[in-house]
């Protein structure tokens, strides 16, 4: 029987307290899975994923970053991460559930598994403390190039000065997300390009701690790491033993429709990495892991768990 337990920690913006979920085995554990959940959702939604790996003798643990789910003090810090080092806080806060992870389970792997946004956190993650994770996953990934980022942060910048970081900006919540529809056949609502399970769909429109409009400091925070991750002299800090698995969909918007996950994989191949798996699911849309084929994605999670880490 799998245990689901909450608890708290103060998170490094020195505003809030980071709400945590963890999913136990009824038994030993054979590794510990650190989740790093997207942009306007939060770590509840991976509760039947967890709960699957967990039903195999794994640990599972999330936070609700900065800005999300119940790491909140009210409304009006949804999609806001902080006054500043918005970025750096979010690492600094994965890096402290590492640690006390490490503490509980001190000789057992621990695998990090970043979905969309996740995956650029835990990007920056393996690059700022390279050793600290026996493997990674990288889910619904995509590359930006620095010029683009470059773009965003100047633009996000003169939202920030005109109206404030807390400020919802329609003009950047389009920029940044109004594209992705438009490669989705017969679209009925405007979240079908998360994948293609209308049950999916219809609970994260329903649920007020998800699809929010991002603020202007999100944005120039969330650029910002897109900057950190796209360039080699991070890359090349990243410890190249690590194995390093990508899962992505084929109808995924953030991966260009399937293409940049492969060109992504083989930047980490050139700069060293000696261990990089994609999966590639073609008809999938963003969220593999509720898609409509979600088991095998799953078992794959798992068995390359098994192996690797």
């Amino acid at each position: 029987m799998v245990r689901i337990s909450d608890f708290h920690f103060p998170s490094a913006s020195g505003c809030n307290e980071i709400h945590c979920r963890m999913w136990s085995p009824d038994g030993g554990v054979r590794g510990v899975v650190q989740i790093v959940h997207g942009v306007a959702e939060h770590i509840g939604r991976y509760d039947d994923f967890a709960g699957f790996l967990a039903g195999r003798g794994f640990a599972v643990v999330g936070d609700d970053h900065l800005g999300h789910g119940h790491s909140v003090r009210d409304d009006s810090e949804l999609g806001w991460f902080s006054e500043k080092d918005g970025w750096e806080n979010l690492i600094r806060d994965e890096k402290t559930l590492r640690d006390r992870m490490r503490e509980t389970f001190s000789d057992i792997p621990l695998v990090l598994l970043g979905h969309s946004m996740g995956s650029f956190i835990a990007r920056t993650y393996i690059g700022e403390h390279p050793g600290d994770f026996n493997a990674c996953i990288l889910s619904g990934t995509g590359h930006t190039p620095t010029f683009v980022c470059g773009a965003g942060k100047a633009m996000a910048k003169g939202e920030i000065r005109k109206h404030g970081s807390k400020y919802r900006s329609a003009k950047l919540q389009k920029i940044a997300f109004g594209s992705y529809l438009k490669g989705i056949k017969d679209p009925i609502g405007p979240n079908d390009w998360i994948c293609r399970d209308e049950d999916v769909i219809r609970r994260y429109g329903d649920d007020p701690l998800c699809g929010f409009t991002a603020t202007a400091g999100l944005m120039y925070d969330m650029m910002t790491g897109l900057d950190i991750i796209a360039r080699k002299k991070h890359m090349k800090k990243m410890d190249r033993d690590m194995p390093v698995l990508f899962i992505a969909g084929g109808a995924d918007p953030v991966g260009s429709w399937g293409k940049a996950v492969p060109k992504l994989a083989q930047r980490f191949r050139d700069i060293g990495m000696r261990d990089v798996v994609v999966k590639m699911y073609p008809e999938d849309r963003h969220e593999v892991l509720n898609e409509l084929d979600k088991e095998t994605v799953w078992m794959d999670v798992l068995t390359w768990i098994e192996k690797k880490a």
